[in-house]
């Protein structure tokens, strides 16, 4: 059973584990390899046990028969939390949670995949949470975060990145991109700004004035 402790000090990305595709066991033990918080939904805790991860919090609605004695005892010690607000998805509820413990940033794995209703929610709600906490989603395919107004990065040559507008985002200049922006407007569903490259090894610069904005960082 791979096994870890609580986030010392809250300094390392907690773990969230939703219910989608699952990625592969490399990338999920590298997430794990620095101890971090896990936390996992309630409808993807079997698939997780099944994996031998070593749970601390378990949260969700509990909409089907569930045995507490037995995740006490089997994962202890775990923190189970149980919330009936069915107006918030199980991962923002997970989300709430660390942003309440005040932890300032996670990692969101399983989020992505089977259905693509949740794929498309899980996404674009990253960014009403940017003023709160450090998300980024991961699968064997992409880096996914929201971008503040200025974002400056290194990256090599010909890495993937795609820009994802949530709505309209204007102003949107780029530097050291395959297909430079300047001053532009990116419309979700009109004008993307989707499988553009980096031009030379060295640093990207994205910059924006209005609205919310998504970096991919892909690698298919």
């Amino acid at each position: 059973m791979s096994s870890h402790h609580i986030v010392r000090d809250d300094q390392e990305p907690a773990l969230i584990i939703a219910n989608g595709e699952a990625c592969s066991m490399e990338l999920l033990n590298q997430l794990l390899e620095w101890n971090p918080l896990v936390i996992v939904l309630d409808s993807a805790i079997e698939r997780v046990l099944e994996l031998g991860i070593k749970v601390d919090v378990l949260i969700g609605d509990f909409d089907r028969n569930f045995d507490y004695n037995y995740y006490k005892n089997s994962q202890f010690p775990i923190e189970i939390i149980k919330l009936e607000d069915q107006n918030t998805y199980d991962i923002d509820k997970a989300i709430n949670f660390l942003i309440n413990r005040k932890i300032p940033a996670a990692n969101i794995v399983w989020a992505t995949g089977k259905r693509m209703d949740h794929t498309m929610t899980n996404i674009t709600n990253l960014v009403k949470y940017q003023d709160f906490i450090k998300l980024v989603l991961i699968d064997d395919y992409s880096k996914i975060y929201p971008l503040k107004n200025t974002f400056i990065k290194w990256y090599p040559k010909q890495t993937i990145l795609s820009l994802l507008p949530v709505g309209t985002v204007d102003g949107v200049t780029t530097k050291n991109l395959k297909y430079e922006l300047q001053n532009e407007t990116l419309i979700l569903g009109f004008k993307p700004g989707t499988s553009n490259e980096v031009l030379n090894d060295g640093l990207v610069e994205i910059a924006y004035k209005t609205g919310h904005l998504i970096l991919m960082e892909c690698n298919d």
